[in-house]
C-alpha cells in the first residue's frame, strides 16, 4: 500500500512537471494546428490516466480484510527494494547513454531488467533486448530522422556498423547495388 501511494504521488508530480515542460514548447503560427505539443500532451494524459487507475486500485485494496494487509506489508518491502533497484539501474542507463551510445546502453539496460523480471530465460532476454534496441534505433534514426547518441570510440563503431547494415538491407530491398 505504501509503495503504491509513493508511486501515485510520483506519477502525479511527474505529470505536472511534464505538462509544465510541454507548455514551454514554442508554437508556430503556420503549419500543423496541433504543433509539436500534441504527442507530449498525449503522453501526459496517459500519465494522468495511469494515476487515476492506480488511485482506484489503492482505494479498492484499502477495503480488503486486515489479514491480507499484514501479508501485503511484507511484500511491500520487497517491492520498495525493487523500485529502488530499477531507479538505480535507470540512473546508470542515463549515465551510460552518451558514452556507450543508444544501441549498447539500451540493450544492456533491457538485458538487466529482463534478467531480473524474467528469470531463467537468458536467451529470450538477450534476443528481446538486442532486437528492441535495434528496432527502435532503426525506427527513430532511419525512419523518423531522429539523432540518437552514437557513443564515444570504440563504442561508436556499433552505430557505424549498424548504419552500414541498414544501408545494405535497404539497397538489397530496392534491388540496387549496395556499393
Amino acid at each position: 500500500m505504501l509503495a503504491d501511494r509513493i508511486i501515485l504521488v510520483c506519477i502525479v508530480v511527474l505529470a505536472a512537471v511534464y505538462f509544465y515542460a510541454t507548455a514551454q514548447i514554442p508554437t508556430l503560427e503556420i503549419g500543423d494546428p496541433l504543433g509539436p505539443k500534441a504527442f507530449p500532451r498525449l503522453l501526459g494524459a496517459g500519465l494522468l490516466i495511469t494515476a487515476v487507475i492506480l488511485f482506484f486500485e489503492i482505494r479498492g485494496a484499502a477495503r480488503q480484510p486486515r489479514e491480507k494487509a499484514a501479508s501485503q506489508q511484507r511484500g511491500e518491502r520487497r517491492h520498495l527494494w525493487t523500485i529502488a533497484g530499477v531507479t538505480a539501474w535507470t540512473a546508470l542507463y542515463y549515465a551510460a547513454f552518451e558514452p556507450l551510445g543508444y544501441m549498447l546502453s539500451t540493450a544492456l539496460y533491457l538485458a538487466g531488467l529482463t534478467a531480473y523480471f524474467h528469470r531463467g530465460k537468458q536467451f529470450a532476454n538477450g534476443v528481446i533486448s538486442v532486437l528492441f534496441a535495434l528496432g527502435t534505433y532503426v525506427l527513430f534514426v532511419k525512419i523518423f530522422g531522429v539523432s540518437l547518441a552514437t557513443g564515444s570510440p570504440p563504442f561508436s563503431r556499433v552505430s557505424e556498423w549498424l548504419d552500414a547494415c541498414v544501408r545494405l538491407a535497404v539497397a538489397l530491398a530496392r534491388g540496387t547495388p549496395p556499393f
